[in-house]
């Protein structure tokens, strides 16, 4: 049986053939190099143990992940750009694990923190989960891979809605979007989600991972490529105006009046 933790943030604990995969970043889960890094340790060990066959990924709290923290001193982009690049490497290790995610997204999956549950090969949502890519109301360009990860589940227009306006995408709606696999209560969501990670355990492991493989063919490279493109339009734009307004009015709770400059 596997029982660790990873850094402050992460916890992984095996239940027979599935591993719970937990984090912790009060008060909303915000992103940081050091989480996804965390999260990418607990992946590389599921992907060592033998009888691991599939990941249930879950966090505490209210909400899944309210992204990366752009506006704060202490957040990832606190220091300019200097955090984002390392983010997007650690980013780009998730992406490589080689097992099964179930995701359960019980509320905010905002920015990064969409990114992240999109990371995983299905998500399990509550009515109060909220999908978005708001990037643009802060004046800025999608990261963490969304630009393709988003297309790829969804659709290119859809997926264009979302990032073009910025909208958020409740649960049932995303279910409707196939941005979400399965809606349930949040007194029922992990069940849920443990419910289709044991019907994923159920099949032969080895076509299981060799069926994936295939399906996710070339997603890495692409996830590592697109990062480094997103990277380069974030860096100017973080020079913007606009940008400045963008991170004003989120900490202001109030709509960007933005200039175009």
């Amino acid at each position: 049986m596997t029982n660790a933790q990873f850094g402050d943030t992460t916890w992984l604990r095996q239940e027979g053939h599935v591993a719970v995969v937990e984090f912790d970043r009060p008060p909303n889960n915000f992103v940081s190099v050091e989480l996804i890094r965390d999260i990418a340790d607990a992946l590389d060990i599921v992907d060592q143990n033998k009888e691991i066959r599939v990941s249930l990924l879950c966090s505490v709290g209210k909400n899944f992940s309210a992204g990366a923290d752009l506006a704060s001193p202490t957040g990832v982009g606190g220091e300019g750009m200097s955090g984002i690049g390392p983010l997007y490497e650690q980013a780009v290790r998730l992406f490589s694990a080689r097992k099964p995610i179930v995701a359960t997204v019980q509320g905010a999956a905002v920015g990064a923190g969409l990114g992240l549950a999109l990371v995983a090969d299905f998500r399990i949502a509550a009515p109060e989960a909220r999908f978005a890519a708001n990037f643009v109301k802060l004046g800025f360009h999608p990261g963490f891979a969304i630009t393709h990860t988003l297309p790829r589940l969804v659709g290119q227009q859809r997926a264009a809605l979302m990032c073009l306006t910025g909208r958020r995408i409740k649960g049932e709606e995303a279910v409707g979007f196939g941005l979400a696999d399965v809606l349930a209560p949040l007194s029922r969501l992990r069940h849920e989600a443990m419910a289709l990670c044991l019907e994923i355990a159920e099949a032969a492991p080895l076509a299981v991972a060799a069926t994936r493989a295939t399906l996710r063919q070339g997603l890495v490279e692409a996830v590592r490529s697109q990062t480094a493109h997103e990277l380069s339009e974030q860096t100017w734009l973080r020079q913007t105006a606009d940008f400045a307004e963008g991170v004003r009015s989120v900490n202001e709770r109030r709509p960007g009046v933005f200039i175009g400059a």
